[in-house]
């Protein structure tokens, strides 16, 4: 037998609203603050960065194209709307020619004699020499010095009339040499000034990469009768290359915009233009003789603009040319691996 409620008990039942209580309307308030925390705290920790960089970086970048394209007094301010007719005088000027390829002969006297020591000294120095950290900071301390100080005594060094490089010249029996007036001369003067203050500060960034190598690597190079110009080319090279090029392009982007160790180098001449001929001249030299010689901001602003394209151009061939060599590094491991499948796989058989 099967007992069932009265009609009226079942409607009761049936019609009876749920108890409300005080806890239920909070936890959809809560959940949504949860969700909006949980979606929202990421892009509030790194705001502050894409502030700042829109503040001192991406701010300045637009008003200075803003600039160029206008006839710009640094005294008088604003003029008229040329377009790009600053950019069109600019690269018509010879001196603007000139000052590029100062800038990209010292950048090549100073890169690559900077990169090739700062390897051999970060070697050096994870060989485990004693007391390793007063040699590191001893390497680091040419970078300390301010680049104003470097400057005036190298200056002082390739002095042509009494300086000590062409003193160190006469005992092996060479003339005075006229660092400040021969223009490859200036050019190596002024590298080494360059590698001089950079070189220590890139080794130890490379050092740093080399002691992350596993030591186990070394060890069974060894044991395989690798010596140490083959395991130095074949496993701290390859192994350190995404921090090598990193260091390359950092090198890149400093030695494009070279500007003290120039200005600096022979303050005989007025205003530090870069030479009495101009003939140590930088782009960042020949920007600054435009803004605050000539009063020109406008052509001052199109030398900036064609010197970011540069640094990109630069920049983008340094990426294609480290992907090609990792792609290439990948299709070579991908090969010793077949290689020694099949091996392990015959030896099976």
């Amino acid at each position: 037998m099967t007992l069932t409620a009265p009609p009226a008990e079942r409607g009761t039942t049936a019609s009876a609203p749920p108890e409300k209580t005080d806890a239920a309307p909070r936890r959809p308030w809560r959940h949504r603050i949860s969700r909006f925390d949980q979606h929202a705290s990421p892009y509030f920790y790194i705001s502050p960065f894409f502030l700042l960089f829109g503040l001192v970086g991406l701010f300045p970048l637009l008003y200075t194209i803003w600039v160029a394209v206008h006839d710009w007094n640094l005294l008088k301010g604003q003029g008229d709307f040329v377009g790009v007719g600053n950019f069109v005088d600019i690269l018509g000027d010879g001196m603007f020619w000139n000052s590029i390829f100062n800038t990209l002969s010292i950048f090549l006297l100073s890169a690559i004699p900077q990169l090739a020591v700062a390897l051999f000294i970060a070697y050096l120095l994870d060989r485990g020499l004693r007391t390793p950290t007063f040699w590191r900071m001893s390497v680091l301390i040419p970078f300390v010095v301010t680049p104003v100080a470097v400057a005036l005594i190298f200056s002082s060094i390739f002095n042509e009339a009494d300086g000590l490089a062409n003193n160190l010249l006469n005992l092996i029996g060479i003339a005075d040499q006229q660092w400040k007036e021969d223009t490859a001369l200036s050019h190596i003067a002024i590298a080494v000034m360059v590698n001089f203050r950079w070189t220590g500060y890139n080794a130890l960034i490379l050092l740093a990469a080399m002691q992350s190598v596993p030591r186990d690597l070394y060890e069974s190079a060894a044991i395989d009768g690798a010596g140490s110009a083959r395991r130095f080319f074949s496993i701290t090279i390859p192994t350190i290359r995404p921090t090598l090029i990193f260091v390359i392009i950092t090198s890149t982007i400093g030695g494009l915009q070279i500007f003290a160790e120039p200005k600096l180098f022979d303050v005989s001449t007025a205003g530090g233009i870069g030479g009495s001929d101009r003939q140590f001249q930088t782009t960042v030299l020949f920007l600054w003789e435009l803004a605050f010689f000539r009063l020109d901001l406008g052509k001052a602003s199109a030398v900036a603009i064609l010197l970011f394209l540069l640094i990109v151009v630069f920049g983008l061939i340094n990426f294609l040319i480290s992907r090609r060599i990792s792609t290439g590094d990948d299709r070579r491991n991908r090969a010793a691996r077949r290689r020694i499948r099949s091996t392990s796989k015959e030896d099976v058989r």
